[in-house]
C-alpha cells in the first residue's frame, strides 16, 4: 500500500488551524499537506519499519542528549515549510538557535521552518520516487543534510545543498558531518 493523495479543489485552502482540526478528528491517520494543497494520507508502517524508525530515533536522541546542540523530532512532528507544505520527516533535527527563535506559541504548532536535518526511511508501503521528491522539497526549503534510507536495497541517498545526491550501497554507518557534529548513525540494525 502506498500513500494516498487526495486531490482537493484549487479554491479549497486550509489554514494551519483547519488542518490541525482535520488531524485531530483523524487521529489514526498520518497526514501531510503538499505545497499545492494536496492532502497526503500516509499508511501506518509495519513492525519491521517501526522498529527501524525506533532504532534511528534512539541513536539521534542519544547523540542529541549528549551534545545539546538542537532539538530532535519524530515522525509525528509537522513542519510548515517556506513553500507552504506541511511535512513530517521520519526523523529530524534543528539547531538550537532556530528553536530559540520560535515563540512559545509557535513551538506548540506545526514548526514554521524547514529542519536542518531530516531522514526518510523507506518502508514497504512507500513509493521511492515520491520520497525522493520530498527530499528535494526539503532541500529547496533550507535542509542542510538529508538521508533517504532504503533498507530493502541497503542503499542510502545523501542530500546536501548545491550538490548532487550521493548514493551509498550497503554503508555500515553515516556521518552527521558538520550539521550534526560527532553523530554517527550505525546502520547495522536498520539494514538487518
Amino acid at each position: 500500500m502506498t500513500a494516498l493523495t487526495l486531490q482537493l479543489p484549487p479554491n479549497l485552502q486550509f489554514t494551519d488551524e483547519e488542518f490541525e482540526q482535520i488531524i485531530a478528528v483523524n487521529k489514526d491517520l498520518r497526514l501531510e499537506l503538499t505545497a499545492t494543497g494536496e492532502l497526503v494520507i500516509m499508511p501506518p508502517t509495519g513492525g519491521e519499519t517501526g522498529n527501524r524508525n525506533f532504532d534511528l530515533l534512539g541513536q539521534l536522541w542519544f547523540w542529541n542528549s549528549q551534545n545539546n546542540l538542537g532539538k530532535a523530532f519524530d515522525s509525528s512532528t509537522g513542519f510548515k515549510l517556506p513553500n507552504g507544505a506541511i511535512r513530517s520527516p521520519d526523523a529530524s533535527w534543528i539547531r538550537m538557535a532556530k528553536w530559540d527563535a520560535l515563540t512559545p506559541q509557535q513551538r506548540k504548532k506545526f514548526l514554521p521552518l524547514c529542519p536542518d536535518f531530516a531522514v526518510e526511511l523507506v518502508s514497504e508501503s512507500d513509493d521511492v520516487e515520491h520520497t525522493q521528491a520530498k527530499m528535494q522539497e526539503y532541500l529547496a526549503n533550507g535542509l542542510q543534510l538529508g538521508w533517504l534510507i532504503n533498507p530493502q536495497d541497503k542503499q542510502v541517498e545523501i542530500y546536501r545543498p548545491h550538490q548532487e545526491v550521493k548514493i551509498l550501497q550497503s554503508p555500515t554507518s553515516l556521518s552527521g558531518e558538520d550539521v550534526l557534529p560527532g553523530f554517527i548513525l550505525n546502520l547495522q540494525l536498520i539494514f538487518a
